[in-house]
C-alpha cells in the first residue's frame, strides 16, 4: 500500500507582540530573519527545514489576508510554489485553521497526512527534527492524532504541558498515548513535571491523516466545521489565493485546536521532540536561542559593544553603541528604540497595549509598509504634507486611482516611471519629475527590468491613506480591503 502524501500546513497567523518593535501586527515576528546568521526568515526556515522528508508535497499556507503578498513573495524567494494560500478575514484561533486546511486537502477525494506548523518557531537542529517527523507517520497513517511534545529543560512556567500515559524510556524515541493536557502550571508545578519524566512542553505541531482529523472535528466541535466549510463553498479565488468567505468565517467558534479535539480525544498520541526549539516568545527567549560571542551578547546590525555583558543589541538603520551595560534588550527601528531588562522582556506586550490604546501608529505598524507593487516608507509628515519614499518592482504598476484631498509630487530617483494622467502616459527618466493635481486620475507603472524608486511629496488638508478612489486594480484588490 502506497504511502499518502505529507502536506506541510503552515499557520502563519499571530502577531508576536513581545518582540516589539521590529514585530507588529504589519509585519509579525514569522517574516522577519531572526533566527542565528540566517538571512532566511522564520517562515522560509519552517519550509526549508523539511527539506529531505519522503513524500513531501508542497505546503498549504494559511495567513492573514493584510500578509497575502508577504506570505507569497517569501516562498517565491526560496522558490516554492505552494499548494494554495488561504487567506483568513480574520483570525480565529487554530482550529478553524486546521479545519479549513482538511477540508481543502480532501476537496478532490484523497486522503493526505497533515504535519500542522507554526511559522514561527526556531529548531536548532533540522536533521533530529525530521527524524521525528518521519518517526510520526506511522501513528499518524494508523489513525492516531499525533502531537509533537518538546523535551522540557527547565520547570518553565509560560508553557502548557503535556502528560503522556507512560514514560517516555531511554531510548529511540515513540509515540505515546496521551493521558492530559496542562496549562501553564505554577513554578512548584513545573519542577515536578520536570523531575516526573511523562510531560512534554506542547508546542502546538500535529501531524494526522486529514480524514481523522475531520472525524473528531465533526464529533467534538461540529460548529466549527460546518462554519469552516461554508467559508470554504463560497471561497473567492483572489489571483494566487483563496480567499475564505468573511460573514461564514466570522461565525466560527475562537477555538485551539487542542480545546477543540486534543483534550477530548482518545486518538491523542504525543511523540518527544528534543531538537533545539523554541517559540521565540520574547526577546530573552531569542537571546537564548542565539549563539553568543566570548561576552555572552548578542549583535545584530550596525552596532558596537564595549565591557558590555549578556546584553542582546540590534539595530536596523541607525548605530548602537553598549558601553559598559549587561543584561539589557536594545532593539531600534525607524521609529522607535527598545530598552528592556533582558529578564523583564516578555513584558513588552504590555507597552503594545497601551500604544494601541493610545492610538499609536508605532502599535501596529513599521514605517515601511510592504504592496503586492513593492513598497513605501514614510520618511517625514506634517499636517498638510508628508513625504514618501517609494519603491516598484519590475513590471509592478500601482491602481488607476484619484484622491478628494491631496495632490502629489513624483519625483524619480532610480530607473523609469510610466505615469498616467487622465488618459495621457508620459515616461519619467531619473532626475525627472511629474505633478499629479488633486482630483487627476492617475497611475504609476514601471515598465523596466530593475526597480524603479521615486520620492512623492503629498500635500493638501487631508493625508490618510483612506483618501482614495480606485478605478482599476491588477491585484485584485478593492478600496475596503486594502489602498494604494
Amino acid at each position: 500500500m502506497a504511502t499518502p502524501p505529507l502536506i506541510p500546513v503552515i499557520l502563519c497567523g499571530g502577531t508576536g507582540t513581545r518582540l516589539w518593535p521590529l514585530s507588529r501586527a504589519s509585519y509579525p515576528k514569522q517574516y522577519w530573519a531572526l533566527s542565528g546568521s540566517s538571512e532566511e526568515t522564520l517562515l522560509q526556515q519552517t519550509q526549508q527545514r523539511l527539506k529531505g522528508i519522503e513524500g513531501l508535497s508542497a505546503p498549504l499556507l494559511i495567513c492573514n489576508e493584510e500578509h497575502r503578498f508577504i506570505v507569497a513573495e517569501q516562498m517565491r524567494q526560496i522558490d516554492v510554489e505552494p499548494n494554495a494560500i488561504l487567506l483568513e478575514p480574520m483570525g480565529r484561533n487554530t482550529a478553524p485553521a486546521v479545519t479549513v486546511a482538511a477540508l481543502q486537502a480532501t476537496e478532490r477525494g484523497e486522503d493526505p497526512i497533515l504535519l500542522v506548523l507554526a511559522a514561527d518557531h526556531v529548531i536548532r537542529n533540522a536533521t533530529q527534527f525530521r527524524h521525528i517527523i518521519e518517526a510520526g507517520r506511522i501513528p499518524a497513517e494508523a489513525g492516531r492524532l499525533v502531537t509533537f511534545g518538546i523535551v522540557p529543560t527547565a520547570p518553565e512556567t509560560g508553557y502548557g504541558y503535556i502528560e503522556a500515559a507512560e514514560s517516555f524510556g531511554n531510548g529511540e524515541p515513540k509515540a505515546v498515548p496521551i493521558a492530559r493536557f496542562v496549562e501553564k502550571p505554577d513554578r512548584i508545578a513545573a519542577e515536578q513535571f520536570l523531575a516526573n519524566g511523562c510531560f512534554t512542553w506542547n508546542s502546538g505541531m500535529f501531524m494526522f491523516k486529514a480524514s481523522a482529523i475531520l472525524s473528531e472535528l465533526e464529533r467534538l466541535s461540529p460548529e466549527v466545521v460546518s462554519c469552516c466549510r461554508a467559508a470554504l463553498e463560497q471561497e473567492v479565488p483572489d489571483l494566487d489565493f483563496l480567499r475564505l468567505e468573511r460573514e461564514a468565517f466570522a461565525k466560527c467558534p475562537n477555538v485551539a485546536i487542542d480545546v477543540a479535539v486534543m483534550e477530548k480525544t482518545e486518538l491523542g498520541t504525543v511523540l518527544p521532540l528534543d531538537a533545539g526549539w523554541s517559540d521565540v516568545g520574547s526577546w530573552s527567549a531569542l537571546w537564548n536561542t542565539t549563539d553568543r560571542d566570548l561576552n555572552g551578547n548578542v549583535l545584530r546590525g550596525h552596532v558596537i559593544a564595549e565591557s558590555s555583558r549578556n546584553c542582546y543589541l540590534r539595530s536596523e538603520h541607525r548605530l548602537v553603541v553598549g558601553l559598559g551595560v549587561e543584561d539589557l534588550v536594545v532593539v531600534e527601528t525607524d521609529d522607535a528604540v527598545l530598552i528592556a531588562n533582558r529578564n523583564q522582556a516578555q513584558d513588552v506586550k504590555t507597552i503594545v497595549k497601551q500604544l494601541e490604546a493610545d492610538g499609536s501608529p508605532e502599535g501596529k505598524a513599521h514605517r515601511k509598509i510592504y504592496r503586492p507593487w513593492g513598497h513605501y516608507t514614510s520618511v517625514v509628515k506634517d499636517s498638510r504634507w508628508q513625504v514618501k519614499h517609494i519603491e516598484l518592482k519590475p513590471g509592478a504598476s500601482l491602481s488607476l486611482q484619484m484622491h478628494h484631498h491631496r495632490a502629489e509630487h513624483w519625483i524619480v530617483v532610480k530607473g523609469t516611471a510610466l505615469v498616467e494622467k487622465d488618459g495621457d502616459k508620459q515616461l519619467v527618466g531619473e532626475n525627472q519629475s511629474t505633478y499629479i493635481p488633486l482630483g487627476c486620475k492617475h497611475r504609476l507603472t514601471n515598465p523596466g527590468r530593475m526597480p524603479m524608486e521615486l520620492i512623492e511629496v503629498q500635500s493638501g488638508p487631508y493625508l490618510c491613506e483612506d483618501d482614495i478612489v480606485r478605478f482599476e486594480d491588477r491585484y485584485g484588490r478593492s478600496e475596503s480591503v486594502i489602498v494604494n
